[in-house]
C-alpha cells in the first residue's frame, strides 16, 4: 500500500509543494529520471534524482531531513558529510515500513540528489504517485543561501506524526517482529514518537523519581490464547507516569483497563522491553 500511505502523510499543501519547483533545481530532471526496477513478487524499487545548483552535499542532506520529516518519514540514519541518509516510510494499518535510501554526490558546482525507495516482496505500488512523492521531495531541494538556511532549520527534525492509538499487546507483537528483522533500527524508528497505548494494569511499581505502570503482556507467543506464527519473546510495554501522574498511578489495580499517552524513551532487546515517558491518562 506504498501509494495511499504516502499520500496520507502528505500536507495539504503537498500537491502545491510537488508542483513548485525551486530556481534552483532544473526544471524536469527529477520526473524525467524516474525509473521503476523489480515486480511486487520479488520486490519492486522506486528511484528518482535531481540536480541543484550551488548545494554542498552535506547541505543537500540535512535539508532533505527537514523535508522528509515534515512529511512524516522516519529518520533512521544521517550522514550528511558522507551524502547519505536512510528514511523509512512508517507503518500504516497493515502496510509494513520500508527504506528510503538518500544520496548525495557532487557535480561540479551542484549537488545530484537521489531517492531510491525499496518495497518488500509482496507490496503493490503505484508508479504515478511514486513519482509524485519522491520528486516532491527532491523538487524542494534550494541551493545557494536559500538552502543553506533550510538546512540549519531542519538540524535534528523528527516526524511529528501522532499520536498512534494501538493496542499495548499489537504494539508488542510488533515490535517483537521487527527485533525479529533488525533490532538495532528500533530506538531511530520510535525516537520522538507519542502513542496512545490501551490495555489492562500488570502491575505498578516506583521506578527512580516516578512510577511505573506495566502493562498486562504475556511473555512469550506461547502463552497467547491464539498462538501463530514461529515462536518468539513478545517485547514488554511499561509507561514512566509524568510529572503530577504518581496519585493516578498509585489508584490503579492490577487488571484494570487503562489507556495512557506516552513518548518513546528506551528499548532493550535483550530484556524484551520498551519504555514510554511522561504518561498521562486518556479519557
Amino acid at each position: 500500500m506504498f501509494l495511499p500511505a504516502l499520500r496520507c502523510l502528505v500536507p495539504l499543501g503537498g500537491l502545491a509543494l510537488a508542483l513548485a519547483l525551486p530556481s534552483a533545481a532544473r526544471a524536469g530532471s527529477c520526473e524525467d529520471s524516474f525509473a521503476q526496477k523489480g515486480n511486487p513478487l520479488s520486490g519492486t524499487r522506486f528511484s528518482a534524482e535531481v540536480s541543484v545548483d550551488d548545494l554542498p552535499v552535506p547541505v543537500a542532506i540535512r535539508q532533505l531531513r527537514g523535508i522528509a520529516a515534515t512529511r512524516g518519514y522516519d529518520i533512521l540514519s544521517e550522514e550528511a558529510d558522507d551524502g547519505s541518509m536512510l528514511l523509512e516510510q512508517p507503518r500504516a494499518g497493515s502496510a509494513r515500513p520500508f527504506p528510503i535510501i538518500a544520496t548525495a554526490l557532487a557535480e561540479q558546482a551542484a549537488a545530484r540528489v537521489k531517492l531510491e525507495a525499496k518495497l518488500p516482496a509482496g507490496m503493490l505500488a503505484g508508479a504515478g504517485g511514486a513519482r509524485t512523492e519522491l520528486c516532491a521531495m527532491l523538487n524542494a531541494l534550494k541551493g545557494g543561501p536559500e538552502g543553506l538556511a533550510a538546512a540549519e532549520r531542519s538540524a535534528g527534525a523528527v516526524s511529528s506524526a501522532g499520536p498512534v492509538v494501538i493496542d499495548a499487546l499489537m504494539l508488542s507483537q510488533q515490535i517483537s517482529q521487527e527485533a525479529d528483522t533488525n533490532a538495532a533500527v528500533i530506538p531511530t524508528r520510535y525516537q520522538g514518537k507519542t502513542f496512545t497505548i490501551k490495555g489492562r494494569v500488570a502491575h505498578v511499581a516506583k521506578d527512580g523519581g516516578a512510577y511505573r505502570i506495566d502493562y498486562d503482556i504475556p511473555r512469550s507467543t506461547n502463552d497467547l490464547a491464539l498462538q501463530f506464527g514461529k515462536f518468539r519473546f513478545l517485547t514488554q510495554i511499561s509507561c514512566l507516569a509524568a510529572k503530577g501522574q504518581g496519585a493516578y498511578a498509585l489508584s490503579l489495580r492490577s487488571g484494570q483497563g487503562i489507556r495512557l499517552t506516552g513518548q518513546y524513551k528506551d528499548y532493550d532487546p535483550s530484556r524484551h522491553v520498551m519504555w514510554f515517558e511522561g504518561c498521562r491518562p486518556v479519557d
